[in-house]
């Protein structure tokens, strides 16, 4: 009841939702922490997606974390499109998953999606649901959890692409067991290879969602730590400088504690901006990048280390 109370608080503030709206927030993972799009602890959270019979003229909620980001993103210039869809590979449950499958408010809004700001900057967010079931009022309604997660361009290819590969070998399988039924000793073979194969594929199960577990705060502390170690190292820079930009993309995130992750993550973009050629020339102006950071990190955080490298650039 409590993760269905929480959506169906959130059910009226769609209504006044605009660009202007969410337009203030430095990054989506700032937007997903600030309107509680996850729970607090950043695991996945229950919106209706059928209200049954009864009450079919609600609306959906669960098309809310992708119009929510789809909003920010127009803020910001950019253009919000899908670049995977989702397998649905986190609902375990055969039969939720073909409820959730069959279901236009919950495939309409999940998959992995790509914004391109009008600054150059683009982010990836992936919004994958995890469960289904019935709410327990007595009435029809039906939830689906749903867990909304920026990823770096490599774990969003690592996650989407395993699971194609996953449904490929599970499509293989299938085939080899009609062979079987003609073939018995062909398929004694087949079986005898496929058993020598299977092993790498068991031991490599979808592991970035895993990382979930942890909070937005832990996730973006161990990338800024990272960043640091290498670039002060001067080794691996531009993985480096990859950390660095999610560290950042996270934004000034509630209850971070200690020292500004955000802040001096962006200290470490701006460096990349203007030291790294293998990261500065993805930008067309990088010069003009580490400025807009180096301006909103002195401007609204009062940041000196910024305002001294302002100096330096000018």
């Amino acid at each position: 009841m409590g993760g269905v109370g929480i959506a169906l608080h959130g059910c009226t503030s769609m209504d006044s939702l605009s660009s202007d709206s969410v337009k203030n927030f430095t990054s989506p993972q700032e937007l997903i922490a600030q309107k509680n799009i996850n729970h607090a602890n950043g695991q996945a959270k229950e919106y209706v997606y059928d209200w049954g019979a009864k009450q079919s003229n609600n609306e959906a909620q669960s098309l809310y974390p992708r119009k929510y980001l789809t909003h920010y993103c127009s803020a910001k210039g950019g253009k919000f499109s899908l670049l995977y869809k989702s397998s649905m590979s986190l609902v375990k449950d055969a039969s939720a998953k073909k409820r959730l499958s069959g279901n236009s408010h919950v495939k309409q809004g999940i998959g992995a999606y790509k914004c391109v700001q009008s600054n150059g900057q683009s982010w990836i967010v992936s919004i994958e649901p995890t469960a289904e079931r019935k709410f327990t009022d007595g009435s029809e309604t039906r939830v689906v959890s749903l867990q909304s997660k920026v990823m770096t361009v490599q774990e969003s290819q690592k996650f989407y692409k395993n699971i194609s590969t996953d449904t490929v070998v599970k499509k293989s399988a299938v085939n080899n067991q009609t062979v079987k039924t003609t073939t018995s000793k062909v398929a004694i073979a087949k079986e005898s290879e496929i058993k020598k194969e299977e092993k790498p594929v068991v031991e490599s199960p979808v592991k970035p969602i895993e990382k979930a577990l942890d909070t937005p705060q832990q996730q973006q502390l161990k990338s800024f730590v990272a960043a640091r170690r290498d670039l002060n190292k001067g080794q691996n820079q531009l993985n480096a400088c990859n950390n660095a930009q999610r560290a950042y993309n996270f934004g000034k995130l509630p209850n971070a504690g200690g020292t500004n992750v955000y802040a001096e993550s962006g200290m470490l973009v701006a460096r990349c901006l203007t030291s790294v050629p293998s990261y500065s020339s993805r930008f067309s102006n990088s010069k003009a990048q580490a400025k807009n950071i180096l301006q909103n990190l002195a401007n609204n955080h009062n940041h000196a280390g910024a305002k001294h490298m302002l100096k330096q650039l000018k």
